[in-house]
Formats: structure tokens, sequence, C-alpha cells
């Protein structure tokens, strides 16, 4: 008989580490994915609006607080939970240790500067 067969299913996982990361991380994903549901049907529907419009009515649509508001959110919820669906794709299926963490950094650094120009894009024709 071994001793692990003694030994309970709550005493063989401790100490393999905590489980509390997990449950932040799936609710942020999931608020954004709520929060990006109005915001992209907010988007299409301006996006619609500037199709036919020149060049004066698209910027000066962009340039109405309540359009720059919504559309710095529909930016910045969009890139974080692109970063967040696409840490879990390689955490799940990158098995490299190496590979993992440079592909992780690169994806956040790719996110962070597309949401910062994204931001900084909307604020310039809103202020500007």
């Amino acid at each position: 008989m071994n001793a692990a067969d003694l030994q309970t299913p709550l005493k063989r996982v401790r100490g393999l580490g905590s489980a509390k990361s997990g449950t932040h991380h799936f609710i942020v994903q999931r608020v954004t994915a709520i929060a990006l549901i109005p915001l992209v049907l907010w988007a299409i529907w301006l996006a619609l609006a500037i199709v036919h419009a020149d060049y004066p009515h698209a910027r000066a649509l962009v340039h109405q607080p309540l359009n720059a508001v919504l559309l710095v959110a529909f930016t910045i919820a969009a890139f974080w939970h692109a970063q967040l669906g696409l840490q879990v794709v390689i955490e799940d299926y990158v098995h490299a240790r190496w590979l993992e963490v440079v592909s992780q950094l690169a994806i956040r650094f790719v996110c962070v500067l597309g949401a910062l120009a994204g931001v900084l894009a909307v604020v310039r024709i809103a202020l500007g």
C-alpha cells in the first residue's frame, strides 16, 4: 500500500499553488464581453453613419463628447478583452515556457500599444 493512497484529495492538492487568480481573469473577461455587446452595436451604428459622410461630418460625429467617450470605451474594452482571450489561448496551447512568456509579453505589448494609439486618435479628434 502506498502512502499517497491514504491521503485525501485535499491533502494531495495542497501546496500545488493558489486557485484564486483564475476567478478574477474569468470575471474580467466576461465583464468586458458584456460591455462590448452594446459598444459594438453602437460602433456599427457610428460606422454606418460615417460610411457615406464627408470628412468634416465624420470628424464632427467623433468630436461629439458622447461619441468620443463611447469610442474610447470601445477601444479599451476591445483590446483588453482581446488580450485576455489570447492569454488563455497561449496558456492552453503553448507548452514551451520561453515561448509562452515571449508570446504573453508580445501580446500584452501589442494590445497596450493598440489601445493607446486608438485612444490618442480619438482624443486628438475630440479635442482638436
